[in-house]
Order: structure tokens, then sequence, then C-alpha cells
């Protein structure tokens, strides 16, 4: 961000930051030096409001999933040294993965700069500069500019959550059927109730014709931490007539405050439709509240006029997915255990997404891949997991990955008195399962990569081509 300095004085900043290093989570450490340099006097007009803006107001602002809003230097100024301290302490804005390893699209970062900002602007007494030369803070632009959605897939039945302040974990499904099959170009999860909804992973699973009469019966909400792997099939009925269950597309859909429709330039991704399927809310997550609340939430769906010209493929390692855990994920009480799987890819592809996945005893996450001839490709890492946030990110460009490279994944437990997640107390021994519902105080590992086959030139595909710009 450019700032004009005021004075003729100025501040250079040296600032020591540690990095892990790239080999694996017991890696060395290196140290990173980042200078740079500050006004002789901050202002909220000049250099706080585009932070703000840009990296606080898409979810703390009216109807969203922060607790209050971010918008105005009245907004800001009373709550500074709170905004000061999250944002030193790197707690806010919320983003795991550590961007010295590996850049995505659409970061909510600040750098060591932007953070020494708002500490001098809270430091000088809150400076607000002429605030009446701001613009009008503009509503973030829904899903990167896709417009109105062609169809809105409504959870059947409305959400009651007591105000007991604990969290809730729910499976639900939101069930379709359309006059004929379509294409799809864009799936995104819209809230409707953005203070109570949390996180969802979804699945889309499809009916081939004639395999399902009545996509509509069944339960509707299942308390995740009550029921789990086939009973909750059952009870939402999402088999076929005849007792077989349907194809399911994982990690179709998801969310996160903040997070908006996966969209990638026209022509790459996207999905084959059937005119039945449900979407599968697998993890439902709803944030404690003090008072009693309701949610009807719902699937905006975005179709193509024809098929992608490049279908999007989806990798799963780990729990559930292509590749055993090593050794099995089985977490002593009181102890802390790193575990791995490894895949070796059988065919050149172009990698777009990423979306590791644990549950409350995660304590970091690595993923990279090696290349026939050595090289090490990051994936990403995360130092410091936090179940509330968890992200698929997006490359900025095509990551291609040539056959025969070794995508590794690490992940890390901590399963002692000292994580604060710890569901036990005391802790107990837990046995990570491959079932598909498990409740959140179960474990798992998981790794998901979405990527198309390769072709000649993949490394210069900007992703981000075909989104709004804000």
């Amino acid at each position: 961000m450019a700032s004009r300095l005021r004075g003729p004085m100025v501040f250079q900043v040296t600032m020591m930051i540690v990095v892990a290093g790239c080999a694996g989570p017991s890696a060395p450490e290196e140290a990173v030096v980042a200078t740079y340099t500050l006004p002789d006097t901050v202002t909220f007009a000049e250099h706080i409001a585009p932070i703000v803006r840009t990296n606080c107001l898409p979810c703390h602002r009216a109807g969203h999933a922060g607790p209050f809003p971010l918008i105005t230097y009245a907004d800001v100024a009373k709550r500074s040294r709170m905004v000061r301290d999250v944002t030193g302490r790197g707690y806010m804005p919320p983003w795991p993965a550590d961007t010295t390893y590996a850049r995505y699209l659409g970061e909510r970062r600040l750098d060591a700069r932007q953070i020494a900002l708002i500490a001098k602007w809270v430091g000088q007494g809150l400076l607000p500069g002429d605030t009446s030369a701001l613009p009008e803070p503009e509503t973030p632009i829904a899903h990167h500019g896709l417009g109105e959605p062609d169809l809105e897939v409504w959870l059947p039945d409305t959400f009651h959550q007591p105000g007991d302040r604990r969290d809730h974990f729910i499976i639900a499904k939101a069930p379709y059927e359309l006059p004929r099959d379509t294409f799809v170009r864009a799936i995104a999860f819209v809230p409707g109730n953005r203070r109570a909804v949390h996180h969802m992973n979804g699945a889309l699973i499809e009916y081939g014709e004639g395999t399902k009469t009545d996509v509509f019966t069944g339960a509707q909400y299942i308390d995740a931490e009550v029921m789990r792997s086939l009973d909750a099939f059952t009870a939402l009925r999402l088999a076929n007539d005849d007792g077989t269950y349907p194809p399911m597309v994982p990690s179709a859909v998801n969310y996160l405050p903040g997070m908006e429709a996966t969209v990638y330039p026209e022509g790459i991704g996207g999905y084959y439709f059937k005119r039945k399927g449900t979407f599968l809310m697998n993890s439902l997550h709803y944030g404690p509240m003090p008072r009693d609340t309701v949610d009807r939430s719902h699937v905006a769906v975005w179709f193509a006029a024809k098929p992608p010209e490049r279908p999007l493929q989806e990798l799963q390692l780990g729990t559930n997915g292509v590749t055993p855990v090593e050794p099995p994920l089985r977490l002593k009480a009181g102890e802390v255990g790193t575990f791995h799987t490894q895949y070796t890819l059988p065919k050149d592809i172009s990698v777009l997404t990423v979306n590791p996945h644990m549950h409350l005893l995660g304590k970091a996450f690595l993923a990279y891949a090696v290349t026939p001839q050595n090289d090490t490709v990051p994936l990403v890492r995360i130092n410091q997991w936090n179940f509330r946030w968890q992200y698929a990110y997006t490359f900025e460009r095509m990551l291609p990955l040539k056959k025969g490279s070794v995508i590794h994944v690490f992940g890390t437990f901590d399963n002692t008195a000292n994580n604060p997640d710890q569901p036990y107390k005391p802790p107990r021994d837990v046995v990570g399962t491959d079932s598909r519902f498990m409740r959140t105080t179960d474990e798992m590992f998981q790794f998901f990569v979405n990527y198309v086959d390769f072709r000649e030139g993949d490394e210069r595909v900007e992703l981000g081509k075909g989104r709004s710009a804000k």
C-alpha cells in the first residue's frame, strides 16, 4: 500500500520473523529479516482504513460472522486495542496457512508493515485524519461477481440452536430435483444466520436415472456428536431404492466465514449435475451462542452452458482416502504424535486447490511433493492448527506435478491437557477410524487435492482470472 510520508523523518523498522523450515515438521528454523518504513504520523483515513476494509470488512459487517462491525473510524477506534492485540499476535485476520511457504489466491493476511502501522496508530492516539475524504465502504462482491445463482437448494427445515454457549455439529441434507441433467460452474454454501454458522464441509450425492424415487424423505438434521457412520446415512435415507449407495463428490461445497465460491477460469473445473441429488452437509458447525437462535441455510448453484473443458478431479489422502495413515492414527492420552501419508502420482497433473483437514487434536500440518528430479514443491504448511479455521487453498497459478512425483503429508496431533481444544478432561486415548461420519471428538487426518490433467503451459495459467477483483 502506498503511503504519503508526512514530515522529514522516516522511521525504519527491522523485524526478525522466525520461519519453520520446509523439509518437515521437525526441520530447523531459519530467520528472515523484513525491513520496511513507517510514516511519522499514522492516520485512520490514509493508512488504517484500507487495511481494515480489505481484511476485516468481509466478515465484520451487518449480518456476517464478525461479532461487531469494523467499517467506520468510530467502529475501529472503539475496539482499537483489541484490533492491535489480535493483529499483533497473528490471530486476526484468520489465515492459518504459512505464506512464507506457499502463496494462494484471496489471502487474508497482514504483512509486518501493516501490523506495525496499526500498532503505531493506536500508540499515537487514534488520529482520524481526513475521514470526510474516505469513499463509502464498498460491500464485497459476493462469489467473485458470478451474479445471481441459477438454483438455490435450501435445507428443508429450520435448525433451532439452543443458547447454551456450546458448539453444535450437525449432519444435514439439502435435496433437489431438476427437469434434466445439466452442467455446473460453481457452488457456494450461503448461511442463513452468519453469526451462528461457523463452518460447513459438504459433499454432492448424485442419483442415476431410476435409482431414487424420492430424494426428499428422511431426517433433516442429525446431531453429529451422537450419531455417526452408516446410521447417519440410514436416518437421512441417502441410499438408492435398492439399498446400494450412490456416488458422492466429496468437498463439492465448503464454507468458512468470509469464504466465497471456488471459481476457476472459464472451462476449468465444474461438475456434471444429475437431475436428482442432494447436498450432504457432513459437518455443519454452529458456534456457541448466548441465546436461542435459528438458521436456515442454502446452497447456491451457477449453471454452465457447456461441460467443462477440463473437468475437476479430486485426490483424497489419509482417512477415508486412497492412502493409509502411517502409523495408524492412534493417539495415546497425554502424548503428541506425528503421522504421515503419501501418494505417488500415476500421471502428470496440474494442482488447483488443496484442503487439509484434522479435528480438535490437530497441532500442525505439512504437505509437499517431491518430483522425480528430487525437487521439493511446497503445497501447504500450517504451523498452528485451528479446527475453527479450515480453508481450501487455491494457488495463484496452476501447479504442475509430473508423473512419479510423491505427495508427502504430515500431521502432528496433541492429545495432552495443554491442548486448548482438548475435548476430554482428562485426555483419553483416541483412535482414528474410517467412518464417513465421525463426531468432532473423534479424529481425522486428511488431505484433498483438486486438480486437472496436465497440459503444456499450465504453469502460466492464472487461476484468479474470471474472479472479481473485490
